[in-house]
């Protein structure tokens, strides 16, 4: 059985939450770090804008009164409010077998080890269907208004969202399980016309849900966890073995959150 590394770190501002993944997958590729899966969460609350969108898709008072962060992700996709949720990345070379292939045979693996998980609860998700996202249209702002391929829905309402970055020879996936409280708070942060951002909170409460939502009780970040951990596991055909974050991707991480995640050029950056 092939032995992986298991993080579960503490709550985090955004910008170190993305500088922690990219210094773990960096190293994971020059072979100095393991693959590694990854729990957290983020503190303060805050909106992560996929690697291409526009940063003028929030609205910054709005971001401020809130109290919420702005961070840039290194993967793809679509504005997420990460708060009240469990967030999880895996990263590791792109020659390791579960990552092999192109970028979708990976998210598949990594979807079916989630989705076992949620099953583990009692929840029955399902991966959204090929082709993919939102073709033939301009995507919107939010990230869980419409699943992309192979992303986990529960009767047509999405509940995990995912994203993967392949680069400099690692590959890193990470995404959002929320736990809990009002999926459509990351609306009241857009950059929108009010009778707009009434269109958008209804369109996202019936697009998407909670993990409370559909099992009609609260899950704390640990039991998710471990219900993930299980599926992951099983799925993947690993062994989690729990560590810590080494000195080396300290300090990767360090430079990456000064360089990179907290400096304006990278939030602001044109696709």
């Amino acid at each position: 059985m092939v032995i992986w590394r298991l993080l579960i770190t503490e709550p985090a501002a955004g910008a170190w939450n993305m500088a922690v993944d990219e210094a773990v997958a960096t190293l994971a590729a020059r072979g100095e770090s393991p693959p590694t899966l990854r729990f957290y969460r983020w503190q303060p609350g805050a909106v992560s804008l996929g690697r291409h969108q526009p940063h003028q898709d929030v609205d910054p008072e709005r971001l401020q009164a809130h109290g919420y962060d702005l961070v840039r992700r290194p993967t793809g996709g679509r504005a997420i409010l990460h708060i009240d949720e469990l967030t999880y990345s895996v990263a590791g070379p792109q020659q390791e077998p579960r990552l092999a292939g192109a970028v979708l045979d990976a998210y598949h693996r990594i979807s079916q080890g989630l989705a076992l998980g949620l099953r583990r609860l009692g929840v029955d998700a399902v991966e959204a269907a090929l082709p993919g996202p939102r073709s033939g249209s301009q995507p919107g702002p939010v990230c869980f208004e419409t699943p992309s391929a192979y992303e986990l829905c529960v009767a047509g309402r999405k509940i995990i969202g995912s994203a993967q970055s392949r680069r400099a020879g690692y590959v890193l996936q990470h995404g959002s399980l929320p736990l809990e409280g009002d999926i459509t708070r990351l609306v009241d942060v857009l950059a929108l016309p009010q009778e707009a951002r009434a269109q958008q909170q209804a369109q996202l409460a019936a697009r998407a849900s909670t993990l409370a939502a559909l099992m009609g009780r609260r899950v704390t970040f640990w039991e998710a966890a471990a219900a993930l951990i299980d599926g992951l596991t099983t799925a993947l055909e690993i062994d989690l073995q729990e560590g810590e974050l080494s000195p080396a991707e300290l300090a990767l991480a360090q430079t990456l959150h000064t360089a990179q995640y907290t400096s304006t050029a990278w939030l602001h950056r044109v696709s």
